[in-house]
C-alpha cells in the first residue's frame, strides 16, 4: 500500500443485511458516489471477510468490509464560484451553512459549476477538502429544494468523525415542515419501511417490496386547520424519508410535487417548492465538544407561515 493510501474497516449492521455491496458502501460512507464505489470494488480495493466480491454482492449482518482507499485524486475541473454562503458556523475543522432552496449540493449533470461545492471551494480556497473530488468534505446531503443546515468537513479527521456519527445515527437532525392538513395524533412516530417505488424509479415508497426500516418522529407545532407546521426528527435516514412518510399519512409537504403536496385545497396558497427545512443539527465536534446548530427559516417559508396564520385567525 502506498504511503498516501488509507485503509478502513467497516462492519455491516444487521439492519442493513440484504443490501448490495455498492449500495451499502455509498450509504455508509457518502464521501464517494455509488459509481465511484463500484470502481473501487472492481479495482479490488474492497474485501468482504477478506475476500473480493462484486458490486452486486449481498452483504450480511456482522460481515467486516475492508477498504483500501486510493490516494486523493487531482483537483479535476471543479471551478470555485463566488456564490454567496450563509455560514452558520465555521472553524478549522468544519463549516456549517444554511443552504438556500434551489441550490444543488454537489456537481451533477446540468449542474457543473453552480453548486454548494463550487461555493465552498471559493470560500475556503486555501483548504484541501477531503474525499471525492466532486463531493469534497460532504458527509450528508439535502435535496435541491430543501433548505437548511448542511455540515461539511474541512479535514480528513473531521470527515472520518462525522461520517462515523452519521453512520451510527449519533447525529440528531431536526426539520421543520409545512404540511397539508393536521396530523393526528399531534405527536407520533411514523414507522414504515421505505424503498424504491416499483414503477417510478425517481420516487421512493412505503409499499416497496424491498423497503428498509424507517422511523420519523413528529410533533405538531402550529395548527392552521387546513395545514400544520411540524417539527420532525429523523431516527433513520432514508432517501426522501420525511416526504414519503408524511405523504403516506395523507399529509404531504406543501409544494412537494413529487409526493402530492402541490396546492392547499380551499385556499389560493400554492408553494413553489417543498416547504421542508433542516432546522437543527446536533453532533460531536472532532474536538469532543457537543454542538447544536440552528438555521433560521428562509423567506418563502416565513411568508407562507404568515399567510396561514391569517387564515387561522379568520376561523
Amino acid at each position: 500500500m502506498a504511503a498516501d493510501e488509507v485503509s478502513i474497516r467497516l462492519r455491516v449492521p444487521d439492519s442493513d443485511a440484504g443490501l448490495r455491496l455498492d449500495v451499502w458502501l455509498a450509504k455508509t460512507d457518502p464521501r464517494f458516489s455509488r459509481s465511484k464505489w463500484q470502481r473501487l470494488i472492481r479495482g479490488n480495493r474492497v474485501r468482504v471477510q477478506g475476500r473480493i466480491r462484486p458490486p452486486d454482492y449481498t452483504v450480511r449482518g456482522g460481515e467486516v468490509v475492508s477498504v483500501q482507499l486510493p490516494p486523493p485524486e487531482p483537483p479535476g475541473e471543479l471551478i470555485p464560484r463566488a456564490i454567496p454562503l450563509d455560514i452558520v458556523y465555521e472553524d478549522a475543522d468544519v463549516i456549517a451553512v444554511n443552504k438556500p432552496p434551489g441550490l444543488v449540493v454537489h456537481p451533477a449533470p446540468g449542474h457543473r459549476d453552480d453548486t454548494l461545492v463550487n461555493a465552498l471551494l471559493y470560500h475556503c480556497r486555501d483548504l484541501d477538502f477531503p474525499g471525492d473530488t466532486l463531493r469534497p468534505g460532504i458527509v450528508h446531503r439535502l435535496d435541491k429544494d430543501t433548505s437548511g443546515i448542511l455540515l461539511v468537513a474541512k479535514k480528513e479527521r473531521s470527515l472520518n468523525s462525522l461520517a462515523s456519527q452519521f453512520r451510527n445515527r449519533r447525529i440528531r437532525k431536526t426539520y421543520l415542515a409545512l404540511v397539508r392538513g393536521v396530523p393526528a395524533p399531534a405527536q407520533d412516530i411514523i414507522r414504515a419501511p421505505i424503498g424504491r417505488h416499483p414503477r417510478d424509479r425517481k420516487r421512493m415508497s412505503t409499499r416497496s417490496p424491498r423497503g428498509r426500516e424507517a422511523e420519523t418522529r413528529y410533533s405538531v407545532l402550529e395548527d392552521y386547520h387546513v395545514a400544520a407546521l411540524l417539527e420532525l426528527e429523523l431516527i433513520t435516514g432514508r432517501t426522501h424519508q420525511i416526504r414519503v412518510h408524511l405523504a403516506s399519512r395523507g399529509h404531504p409537504v406543501l409544494g412537494d410535487r413529487q409526493y402530492g403536496g402541490r396546492q392547499l385545497p380551499g385556499t389560493d396558497i400554492q408553494a413553489e417548492r417543498q416547504m421542508l427545512h433542516a432546522f437543527r443539527l446536533q453532533f460531536e465536534h472532532p474536538n469532543g465538544r457537543i454542538m447544536t446548530l440552528e438555521a433560521p427559516l428562509p423567506a418563502d417559508m416565513q411568508e407562507l407561515l404568515t399567510r396561514l396564520r391569517r387564515i387561522r385567525s379568520r376561523h
